[in-house]
């Protein structure tokens, strides 16, 4: 696993910290949670190759 996928949510979840925070406090609570929710997906789509490569090693493992 490359170290700098760590980094890249790292700073996905930092910016979107500070963005949720910015939104709640100017009043758009739905904004702050599409944000958080951007976030997420994004976040999703970089680990979803790390995922389906740890399934891919379960199954060879225990030969299913």
């Amino acid at each position: 696993m490359d170290i700098s996928i760590v980094f890249r949510i790292a700073a996905v979840g930092i910016l979107v910290a500070v963005l949720n925070q910015v939104l709640i406090r100017a009043g758009r609570e739905e904004q702050a949670m599409m944000t958080t929710l951007a976030g997420l997906v994004v976040v999703l789509f970089w680990v979803i190759h790390y995922i389906s490569s740890l399934f891919e090693t379960v199954q060879t493992l225990f030969q299913l």
